[in-house]
């Protein structure tokens, strides 16, 4: 039996994947969280084999974060996201917090359920999509930003100054300014708001 914890904020969505899970043999629910920082709790507590996390929860700890927690602790389950976000930014950041695999909430049911059993088997479950955007991004290194990078970039798109960046990000705004010139230089742009507009259509940064 597969035991699984579901992590989202939103009731209908718990619900719809609760129900989903349990007409398949082998699957069972045992626990739901709300937000991140529950689904860290629950799943020390009641020992899920697999998590199924949402990256954006309303408020508080971010999806890869708990992610992260989850990962870390000895005997760990495997952590399965399941979101509405694609971009280079939110897949990379949950992959490198040990995620096992990354679908969208629009994959149909079948792909879910084999994700999910190919997850507690030890398996990569990546959504084909993303998959291929991770072998895009391989291929093509001089478009993709670092963690930090990405970071500066979202805050620009929000429309705060190098100062505000700073500040949000404990840097000097020396530090934010070379930053945007390492981020000009990857997207071959000349502008802060062109890099925001490059960023956007090559899925580096939410739009």
């Amino acid at each position: 039996m597969i035991r699984l914890l579901l992590a989202d904020d939103h009731p209908v969505v718990r619900a719809g994947l609760r129900a989903l899970f349990s007409m398949e043999d082998g699957l069972e629910v045992i626990g739901e969280a709300a937000s991140a920082q529950e689904s860290v709790e629950l799943t020390a507590r009641l020992r899920p084999d697999v998590v199924l996390m949402d990256l954006q929860f309303g408020g508080g700890m971010h999806g890869a974060e708990a992610t992260r927690m989850i990962r870390a602790a000895d005997d760990a389950p495997r952590v399965l996201i399941l979101t509405n976000y694609d971009t280079d930014a939110d897949i990379l950041g949950a992959v490198e917090a040990g995620a096992s695999g990354y679908l969208l909430k629009d994959a149909p049911p079948a792909e879910l359920i084999a994700a999910v059993r190919a997850a507690a088997a030890g398996e990569s479950a990546l959504a084909p999509s993303i998959a291929t955007r991770l072998d895009d991004r391989g291929r093509s290194p001089e478009t993709t930003l670092s963690r930090r990078e990405t970071e500066v970039l979202g805050l620009v798109a929000s429309g705060h100054s190098n100062r505000d960046i700073g500040r949000e990000l404990f840097l000097s705004e020396a530090t934010v300014k070379s930053h945007l010139v390492h981020i000009f230089t990857k997207l071959g742009v000349t502008s802060r708001t062109l890099a925001v507009a490059k960023a956007r259509e090559l899925g580096l940064i939410r739009s």
